[in-house]
């Protein structure tokens, strides 16, 4: 699985040339994409142009340069992709885009490009996000969507800097070929990922093409809202296959570093994944609520307290866990340091263990 992020050390582009042809096509009359007199097509009532012309001004370029060293002791530059969320200044991009960052950079897109120091004023490590602030005002913004409302086959379309290609985001379109999928990617920066992988789970599949300095941009659907945060390619194992991030299940995050900007966040330390009746029946489940536990975080509150792969969260703070989303915002709710009674359904049967919450990890440029 590569990174949708690259990690550049110099940036050297080759256009390959095409040959052009002029096609003919008949159009019928009274159809959206209609002849003009002129004899070109009117693109004007072409949904993904409209997508595109409503969201573009709101994607924008992270640069970020790296603590790590390159290969001949040249500090490493990294190109991700952000989208701005609040006019004053507020965007979202990935968290591995800005892990272990020096100095981050937020480049507006043309034609009135500008250059801004970003600070990370919150996100959560283990759902690859982090929020940045810029000191700007009056900026274009991506509108949010509900993710929840997503349909198989409906078509998306994803905004980003593939390639670190110059002259503005990549647009690329597709369909979701699936979701709730729980997918690994390589990332050896992280701290919080066992092994150097870190996994994602409830993520949506797309078609729509997610290349390297992709990650951190928007996956969008027609009516323009943001409805995923695109974060990973199937690379050179498979074609036509990217992965978002369900925009649903980061609001609560973005919303706490809007509201306490640089405030510590409370951190349990799994990812987990929605308990449905197919997945109760894959893994033999003795119930058909609750919060699945994929991965844990080595050295993490829940490690400690002796959650394991495999456990469902049934209970948190006294609370029935019906949903990952909803577990994370019951996490949310609550301070680094406060104690919590969780209620475990493990492989061996019930179990009920107290964890003490710690302090989510945060990028600190």
């Amino acid at each position: 699985m590569k990174r949708a992020m690259i990690v550049l050390l110099a940036v050297a582009v080759f256009a390959v040339s095409a040959c052009t042809r002029t096609v003919i096509q008949q159009v019928p009359e009274g159809s959206p994409a209609s002849v003009t007199l002129s004899g070109s097509l009117n693109t004007a009532a072409d949904p993904i142009v409209q997508v595109v012309e409503k969201v573009r001004p709101a994607v924008v370029n992270v640069t970020t340069d790296l603590l790590q060293q390159g290969p001949f002791g040249q500090a490493g530059q990294g190109v991700g992709t952000g989208f701005i969320v609040r006019s004053d200044g507020i965007l979202v991009t990935n968290y591995h885009v800005v892990e272990g960052a020096q100095r981050i950079t937020v480049i507006t897109p043309s034609p009135n490009s500008k250059r801004y120091a970003a600070r990370v004023i919150g996100g959560d490590a283990t759902a690859d996000l982090a929020v940045l602030k810029i000191d700007a005002t009056g900026l274009p913004t991506a509108p949010l969507g509900d993710s929840s409302q997503l349909q198989l086959g409906q078509r998306v379309v994803a905004l980003g800097y593939a390639l670190a290609l110059p002259g503005g985001p990549t647009v690329t379109a597709g369909i979701v070929s699936a979701l709730g999928r729980t997918i690994s990617a390589q990332d050896p920066n992280c701290q919080v990922c066992k092994n150097g992988e870190r996994t994602y789970s409830n993520v949506i599949q797309t078609d729509a093409a997610i290349n390297p300095g992709n990650s951190g941009g928007p996956l969008v659907n027609l009516a323009g809202q943001v409805v995923g945060i695109n974060t990973a390619g199937a690379g050179g194992q498979a074609e036509n296959i990217g992965f978002a991030i369900a925009i649903n299940a980061t609001e609560p995050t973005i919303a706490g570093a809007i509201a306490n900007p640089s405030a510590p966040v409370a951190y349990l330390g799994v990812v987990t994944q929605d308990v449905s009746a197919s997945l109760a029946f894959q893994f033999g489940l003795s119930v058909q609520t609750g919060a699945y536990v994929v991965d844990v975080s080595p050295g993490g509150p829940a490690e400690k307290a002796g959650v394991k792969a495999g456990d469902v969260i049934a209970s948190f703070d006294g609370k029935t866990v019906t949903s990952s989303e909803q577990l994370g915002q019951e996490i949310h709710a609550l301070k680094p340091g406060d104690q919590v009674k969780v209620e475990l359904v493990t492989p061996q049967g019930p179990k009920t263990i107290t964890v003490t919450l710690g302090v989510n990890p945060v990028p600190q440029a």
